[in-house]
């Protein structure tokens, strides 16, 4: 491998997943680790196998799909998380276990309430047990930005006799600023004597701003590997966003003298899915894949752009995929149209059902009459979250609200095949009314903790997207509606909660009587 060669470690599916309202299904993630694979991602972190059944099925379920990207998994410095990890991974063709423990002052003596020298013998242990499964072994000193320079250089020299071939010096709180923290990169890459034998790889949060310009900091000190993820999502403000180091890397490759290989334009698609899977709207003043990232309002700048697009452009839109819209689809369009189009946005057919997207694009031209591009990409990824089987279909609503009297709905869906209808009064309007005639049918008590609608395209025929996540007995579930009514989108975003509470309660069953 190249010394030129940054590798891109990806941990939306770790570090991003376990800062997200509800779980994402193994379904959901499995989606967004064959988009990761698309993407050119050197290796993708997917879970925490010992924390959950849930967990390891996940972890072992991508391991076993991914062919062109190394599957990593991580463990604490603790035999039985070791063993589960080598456990979810093994069906992999190339795999990798990411071993880790504490090394600041603080997190030593007060989180783990042990000695420096204790420490560093449980990580040698780690990483000469990871090392028994896989020559490919990854060690962490978690809270390295505020650890000692000396107790660095000493854990990582320790982890790499014993084995470990990458070593990670994460800034796990976000504490570092940029140059304070290529000091630290450039100490170890001086210091270790046996550094030459591992790759120096750099994990940084985002709590005061910084964890990209420490991330590419880091590179020009020497590390050779990015942890982050897409969109930056992960604990607190987040993780190194994957889409800003990669294009910083590409747009000042001169400059850095590195490079990734990443396919940059598979960026925006796969930043759309990251942040509809996991319910994490994107800023639209967010670097490279906000919405605003390519919009130029100033007339200043518009003058400008007319004249020469490299005035206030220093990339374009093109490289990170993101193309111009195109009008041509109405309810004439044949299936081959809407393949072409989906095909144009970058998606492969193993991406989504024809059939079932074409279905729902008719019943959308029917109602808006010209359907674009955005139209049919949401659509599609509705049917990505809600493709499974489901117990409860949505049949029929009707919803009256009169001025100073009770709003009212009458719902009918379908409960196993078999028609079930009740109807509702009261509440602050038709969408609670609608919830309470659904709920009145399935029997159940949700919580409702996070309802929010946004426009999926422009102008009034825009389609409706409604996010919910909704609490049941002590889990939560998220639910997304698509609609161009308001009311239905929402009655859609209730029934896919409810279905995902079902598929849970049938795999508790399952688990139960094994």
């Amino acid at each position: 491998m190249s010394n030129n060669n940054i590798i891109i470690f990806d941990t939306t599916l770790r570090d991003g997943e376990q800062s997200l309202k509800a779980s994402l299904t193994v379904k959901e993630k499995l989606q967004i680790a064959l988009a990761l694979e698309r993407l050119g991602v050197d290796v993708m972190e997917v879970g925490f196998p010992v924390s959950s059944a849930g967990d390891f099925d996940s972890v072992q379920t991508i391991a076993r799909h991914i062919k062109n990207s190394r599957v990593a998994a991580l463990s604490r410095a603790v035999a039985k998380d070791i063993d589960a990890a080598y456990e979810a991974l093994k069906v992999a063709e190339a795999f990798r276990i990411h071993t880790f423990i504490a090394s600041s002052a603080l997190h030593v003596e007060a989180k783990l309430k042990r000695s420096f020298d204790d420490v560093v013998e449980m990580a040698v242990a780690a990483v000469k047990r990871a090392r028994g499964y896989t020559d490919d072994v990854e060690f962490s000193c978690e809270d390295a930005g505020r650890t000692g320079i000396d107790n660095i250089c000493r854990i990582v020299e320790a982890a790499i006799n014993a084995g470990a071939t990458t070593v990670n010096i994460p800034d796990t709180v976000g504490f570092c600023l940029p140059n304070e923290y290529g000091n630290i990169i450039h100490q170890v890459m001086n210091r270790v004597p046996n550094i030459d034998k591992a790759i120096v790889s750099v994990h940084c949060h985002n709590d005061l701003g910084m964890a990209t310009a420490n991330s590419l900091t880091a590179v020009q000190n020497g590390a050779r590997q990015i942890e982050c993820t897409i969109n930056g999502i992960g604990e607190r403000a987040g993780n190194t966003a994957l889409e800003e180091v990669v294009m910083a890397i590409k747009t000042r490759q001169e400059f850095m003298g590195v490079d990734t290989r990443i396919n940059t334009q598979e960026i925006h698609r796969v930043s759309q899915m990251v942040s509809q899977l996991c319910n994490m709207p994107i800023q639209p003043n967010k670097a490279i894949v906000g919405s605003n990232a390519f919009a130029h309002s100033s007339g200043i700048h518009q003058d400008g752009m007319l004249k020469n697009k490299n005035t206030y452009e220093i990339m374009s839109p093109e490289t990170i995929g993101l193309k111009k819209e195109k009008l041509n689809l109405t309810a004439r369009s044949g299936r081959a149209a809407v393949k072409g189009h989906m095909a144009d946005m970058g998606y492969t057919e193993s991406d989504y059902d024809l059939d079932k997207l074409y279905e729902a694009f008719l019943q959308l031209a029917d109602k808006k009459g010209q359907v674009f591009d955005y139209d049919l990409e949401a659509l599609a990824f509705i049917d990505m979250q809600q493709g499974e089987e489901n117990r409860l279909k949505l049949d029929v609503i009707t919803t009256q609200l009169i001025s100073g009297l009770p709003a009212s709905a009458f719902v009918q869906v379908e409960l196993d095949g078999v028609r079930q209808s009740a109807t509702s009064q009261g509440g602050n309007g038709p969408v609670e009314a609608t919830y309470n005639a659904i709920m009145n049918i399935v029997g159940m008590e949700l919580k409702m903790s996070h309802y929010n609608l946004t426009a999926k395209g422009e102008g009034a025929e825009a389609l409706g997207q409604v996010d919910i996540v909704v609490e049941y007995e002590g889990r939560k579930f998220h639910g997304v509606g698509l609609a161009t009514d308001i009311v239905e989108s929402s009655a859609r975003a209730l029934i896919h909660a409810i279905n995902a509470i079902y598929r849970s309660k049938k795999v508790a069953d399952i688990k139960a009587k094994k």
